[in-house]
């Protein structure tokens, strides 16, 4: 729309004008034009409706808000951590579907270090505190539903037996141990944490302290047949259980007098005693290795232990299923409606009980210190690391408003903008909030990055598109009509707001291509957050400009609108008549004046060639710098897409130096003159260069891994426990899953082999010497080979014939049964295969006939064999119970088990302290599975390392693809809202370089690569466009020689760079106050030196490059003066000479960007000072040319800003 002229205003006579041609890059103008003019046409409609806008704004995003009730808050780390769709995920589903949810046991653990560093723990004294720790914790009991929970009814037990006799089986329950991996097992005292007794008439109370099982069987065989349940015991050489081992205080009234050392009363060789592990009462399936038990070990050249740093002991507990399962039915809850969720509920408070009392149960003046752990600690712990600080987020959002506020006030009350500030702030506010609600409605889990880091990072970045509105509201041209200030506000910034907007929601959903859940919503949330900010600064805060613009117009006062203003704003009014002369003399005061572009359209060939008017041949003052070219300094604003074409006059009074600083006078006075000078640019060059050439060496610094030391607080009790376990006890366990799909009966050998494989790797804990692997096929094998043994023991001595096995033994009676099966449905038995077949062939394979009846058999019979080998099979094989004494003959029928879907190998992985280690053992264990797979054997590794790790295989190629994809749509985006490929490149090519350097910073601040840092590097792209088009931009639509351009856009883009920089700061500066140092570390530094890059790059090394390799402008301006024009009256030493712009033809159409430039005249003759607001002060209805269709006002598609 063209202005009017002021009254009086009488154009001379038509001279040859002057044309800005587009050249090639007229459709990047055109289409431009058209956005622009759309933008215009939503802005004067929002103004127009302005109150409607507002209400009906607030209540869409006040309902969305509401979603913030139904948010879910994940701290389930499987869920958090494992890749979506990867096969770890589809391996987990698997195991899930096949055992269920939970897992077998939860782990409580008890670590042990000396207070002063390196003293050794292997005395009496150490373990003995180390008894007194471990004993208070078995002792807690918690009271809960009317009930008392103590450790032996909520304790993981392994391999129950069945026994016929009802009393004996009841005492059996009461008496079995609980399983505690614990040095003290190593002695009598291990007893002590075993809380199980039972009573017998004409006995004491038996506990563990004093029961000697195979002193307690010669007492109870006359009273019942106990022959099987000794056998049991025999094979799981139980023998006198823990009265037969020394007692680490001889002298204790308790001792038995069956302890080795209890008549010697000498203190045991606590290292040889602990030397290659202890064993629980089973010294055959309860072996507890050493690396269990001692961490810190220092042994002599022939292998003897001598020393140890730490002590672990680990208490083992049900799962909240198998507690339900436990009791349900049972006497004890039936009265309390039990439920797995009380369960739970039971299990967690103990736990809790059981830390607190185990790290006060040492006196602070010990020499030990204990550091107890429990699942539900790290449970609690990730619930406090994704809890919402209200106070941080309160402060943060505070401070916010606080800069917002001070930031746009003015004394000029009728300019002020400190409501605006405010209410932008708050509706960046509500913007995030039903973001977040959004995202929760769409079924998007919270969790620790959503909860602690995006309602600041989306703060700061929301805020700053909320100041270049503002500003741009402030700096509309003169003559602008009232009722279209909102639309040429849109027209002038949107194009910007849009394309820094679109670039970051692009850079959050490609952050989406990080496969890990946490991250992949943590950016999901982001994204979306980011398009409600842009919708609410859009659409909304227009429509709070407007009602801004009411207020103002009504001189009322900012912020108490209900008040007047006594002040108004002061302008100089230049009388037109005084100009007649067109001579304006050079002095103190200050004058702008301002050159229209029109943009012609022509039909036929639909091209755009755009007219600059000479209204003013200027000649520049020799004190600027950059010459009289470059615009007047303005406020801070952020028009792109045009040069500040209103730039209102200025007091004829001289201001202070102090007052009239601001950024953008810094920018064109010093800044721009300084950095684009050619040594300046050369420097400028080598730095930067510098800086990417020690990056590229930072980057090979960066390590993979991020250990859960990094995520919990320092100088908590659990970051000392983590530690002292990474430092000590760093092992893991893993399985070895075999699904289903194969035939196991046929596929021994190669079931053999990938064991063999797996247990071959440099990480796997080989077990000791004398044993046998820990797996079920090896204990099914050896029991077969046993009772094999048995029965031809049997049938030697004629206790076992033909026709009976009822004199033989109850192994030669099972092996019996087992010989004459014969897997056919019509003949199961086949008694002449007696002395015909062995249960294991020559080869050590099971007959593949027998293989699945005597699965049935050894899972009946040999619980502890079971238990120990960790099997888990599915489907489970059916219970079947062994009478040797059944005369009917249909014990002799035993039925198969079905097919194996599922059954594991148990390992422990150990050594494994940096992510390296774990990326070494997970590809050993992928590819033992794989050479299993060619041999037909179809499993896979399971366990924390595969879960969590497993994510580093292919993390560096993820983040590669991402920031390679991020930056070519990046480049896409640009080019087509900017339709200039040689800027876009140029912008793609500082991103890149921002990110790199980003990269290898963290390598010199010792963050580790992970799946976070992933995120933020690829949302790093998007974050820096914020920095970089905005200059690029503004340099692209400005005219003159390349340095000309890069000074101008400086001038234009410095201040509201860095006033985004500086919110964007204030947003993140929160997040230092943080708990966790993982939140410093990870997002607060990262971030901020993220921003601190962008600042430097965008308003240094982008705009040196432009100044070099900048694209040529989209408009050339080519003077051909009119005598008219060049022969006014000869105008004083130093003036300027005034040329006033011909009249133009009614066919086209007013680039609304102009451009503006900067005088210093003395104060004109007739010039006078009167109040007056910042409004027009002639309307457009007084110039009867403006108001026609073919007149300059008409906005058609041809509407462009420069």
């Amino acid at each position: 729309m063209a202005r009017p002229p002021p009254p009086g205003y009488t154009p001379p006579a038509r001279s040859a004008a002057p044309q800005i041609l587009a050249g090639s890059l007229k459709a990047p103008l055109w289409l431009r034009a058209y956005f622009q003019g759309l933008l215009f046409s939503l802005g004067c409609g929002i103004q127009r409706h302005c109150g409607k806008v507002l209400f009906l704004g607030l209540l869409a995003f006040g309902a969305l808000a509401l979603g913030l009730r139904v948010a879910i808050i994940e701290t389930d780390l499987e869920q958090l951590w494992v890749e979506v769709g990867s096969r770890v995920s589809q391996e987990l589903h698997y195991t899930k579907e096949k055992l269920g949810e939970e897992a077998a046991y939860t782990s409580q653990m008890l670590i042990q270090t000396a207070r002063q560093e390196g003293e050794s723990i292997l005395t009496p004294e150490a373990l003995s505190l180390h008894l007194q720790a471990a004993l208070t914790a078995s002792k807690v009991q918690v009271s809960l539903y009317g009930k008392s929970w103590d450790l032996n009814k909520i304790c993981y037990k392994s391999g129950v037996p069945l026994i016929e006799n009802g009393m004996i089986e009841r005492m059996i329950e009461k008496l079995f141990p609980c399983v505690i991996l614990t040095p003290l097992d190593c002695f009598w005292e291990g007893a002590k944490l075993q809380g199980g007794s039972a009573y017998l008439p004409g006995r004491p109370d038996i506990q563990w302290t004093n029961l000697d099982p195979e002193q307690l069987l010669e007492e109870l065989g006359p009273f019942a047949s106990l022959e099987g349940f000794r056998e049991l015991l025999d094979k799981a050489q139980v023998g006198q259980a823990y009265v037969g081992r020394p007692c680490l205080h001889p002298d204790d009234l308790h001792c038995p007098p069956s302890a080795p050392n209890h008549h010697s009363k000498q203190a045991p060789n606590v290292a040889q005693e602990l030397s290659g592990g202890c064993h629980g009462f089973s010294h055959k399936f309860m072996h507890w290795q050493e690396e269990l038990l001692l961490g810190g070990t220092t042994r002599d050249p022939q292998g003897q232990l001598l020393r140890a740093e730490a002590l672990q002991s680990t208490f083992l507990l049900m799962s909240p299923r198998q507690l339900y399962e436990h009791f349900r039915g049972d006497y004890q809850t039936h009265d309390i409606g039990w439920s797995e969720e009380q369960a739970g509920t039971v299990l967690q408070a103990w736990q809790r009980r059981f830390v607190q009392l185990a790290q006060e149960a040492l006196p602070e003046n010990a020499s030990q210190q204990i550091h107890a752990f429990s699942s539900t600690t790290l449970d609690d712990m990730l619930r406090a690391f994704s809890e919402v600080s209200a106070a941080r987020v309160l402060g943060g959002y505070l401070l916010m408003l606080a800069y917002a506020c001070v930031t746009m006030l003015r004394w000029d009350c009728a300019q002020s903008q400190g409501a605006v500030g405010l209410a932008g702030v708050l509706l960046v506010a509500l913007a995030v909030a039903s973001g977040l609600g959004l995202c929760a409605l769409l079924g998007i889990s919270f969790n620790a990055a959503t909860t602690q880091v995006l309602p600041f990072l989306a703060l700061g970045i929301g805020v700053d598109d909320i100041f270049l509105l503002a500003h741009a509201f402030t700096e509309a041209p003169p003559g602008t009509p009232l009722q279209e200030r909102t639309g040429e506000c849109l027209q002038r910034t949107g194009t910007s707001v849009a394309l820094t907007s679109i670039n970051n929601m692009v850079a959050f959903f490609m952050a989406a291509l990080v496969p890990i859940p946490a991250l992949r919503a943590f950016s999901l949330q982001a994204a979306i957050v980011v398009g409600c900010n842009f919708a609410a600064v859009m659409l909304v805060f227009p429509a709070i400009l407007s009602l801004d613009l009411r207020r103002r117009h009504c001189q009322r006062l900012d912020v108490l609108c209900c008040f007047s203003s006594p002040c108004s704003a002061r302008v100089i009014q230049i009388l037109p008549q005084e100009l007649g002369d067109r001579t304006v003399p050079v002095g103190v005061a200050h004058l702008t004046t301002t050159v229209q572009a029109f943009t012609h359209c022509e039909a036929s060939s639909q091209h755009v060639v755009t007219i600059l008017p000479p209204q003013a041949h200027l000649v520049p003052p020799s004190s600027d710098p950059l010459g009289s070219e470059l615009f007047s300094p303005g406020g801070s604003t952020r028009d792109l897409l045009g040069q500040d074409e209103g730039t209102r006059q200025k007091p004829a009074h001289k201001s202070l130096p102090c007052v009239r600083w601001n950024l953008a006078h810094f920018a064109r006075y010093q800044f721009a003159p300084l950095l684009l000078q050619s040594r300046a640019k050369a420097a400028v060059l080598v730095l930067f260069g510098a800086l990417l050439g020690l990056s590229l060496y930072g980057a090979t610094l960066v390590q993979d891994g991020l250990a859960l030391t990094d995520v919990v607080p320092r100088g908590t009790k659990e970051h000392a426990f983590l530690s002292a376990q990474l430092r000590y006890f760093s092992l893991y366990e893993v399985a070895l899953v075999t699904q289903g799909g194969f035939d196991y009966a046929h596929s021994q050998r190669a079931l053999f082999d990938l064991h063999q494989r797996f247990s071959s790797l440099k990480a796997v804990l080989p077990p000791p010497a004398p044993q046998a692997p820990r797996t079920w096929l090896h204990y099914y094998r050896n029991w077969l080979q046993g009772i094999q043994a048995a029965f031809d023991q049997d049938w030697a001595s004629g206790r076992i014939t033909r026709h009976s096995y009822r004199n033989g033994s109850e192994d030669g009676a099972l092996a019996y049964k087992l010989l004459i099966q014969t897997g056919d449905a019509q003949e199961p038995l086949d008694f002449s295969q007696l002395t015909t077949r062995k249960l294991v062939d020559k080869e050590g394979l099971i007959p593949p006939e027998l293989f699945y009846v005597g699965l049935t058999v050894w899972v009946s019979s040999d619980p502890l064999g079971l238990a120990a080998s960790q099997a888990n099979f599915y489907p489970p094989p059916p219970e079947w119970l062994h009478d040797k004494y059944d005369t009917t003959g249909e014990n002799l029928r035993i039925p198969a088990a079905q097919p194996l879907e599922f059954a594991q190998f148990p390992f422990l992985l150990r050594g494994l302290r940096k992510t390296a280690d774990f990326v070494e053992a997970i590809e050993g264990a992928r590819a033992a599975c794989a050479e299993a797979g060619r041999a037909g054997v179809r499993a896979y590794p399971s366990g924390s390392p595969f879960l969590f790790w497993e994510q580093y295989l292919g993390l560096r190629r993820c983040f590669l693809l991402a920031v390679c994809i991020l930056l070519v749509c990046t480049f896409l985006v640009c080019a087509l809202l900017l339709l200039n490929p040689w800027t876009a490149g140029l912008i793609v090519l500082v991103l890149a370089m921002m990110t790199m350097e980003l990269f290898g910073i963290m390598g010199f601040l010792g963050i580790k690569l992970s799946a976070i840092p992933v995120v933020i590097l690829v949302a790093s792209v998007g974050i820096g466009v914020e920095f970089t088009v905005h200059v690029a931009l503004g340099f692209l639509t400005a005219q003159g020689s390349r340095n000309l351009r890069a000074a101008r856009a400086l001038e234009h883009t410095f201040a509201p760079v860095t006033d985004g920089a500086v919110s964007t700061l204030l947003g993140l500066l929160m997040l230092a106050g943080s708990n966790f140092d993982f939140i410093i570390r990870y997002f607060f530094v990262v971030l901020t030196v993220l921003t601190l890059l962008g600042l430097l790059h965008g308003l240094v090394l982008l705009p040196v490059l432009l100044s070099i390799l900048g694209p040529p402008p989209e408009v050339v301006q080519m003077y051909k003066e009119s005598p008219e024009a060049l022969s006014p009256t000869a105008p004083r030493e130093g003036g300027l000479r005034w040329g006033i712009s011909p009249t133009l033809p009614q066919s086209f159409a007013r680039v609304t960007t102009s451009m503006t430039v900067a005088l210093h005249p003395p104060p004109l003759p007739g010039a006078y000072i009167h109040a007056a607001s910042d409004e027009p002060t002639w309307s457009p209805a007084t110039t009867p040319a403006a108001s026609g269709p073919g007149s300059p006002n008409s906005r058609g598609p041809c509407l462009a800003t420069e």
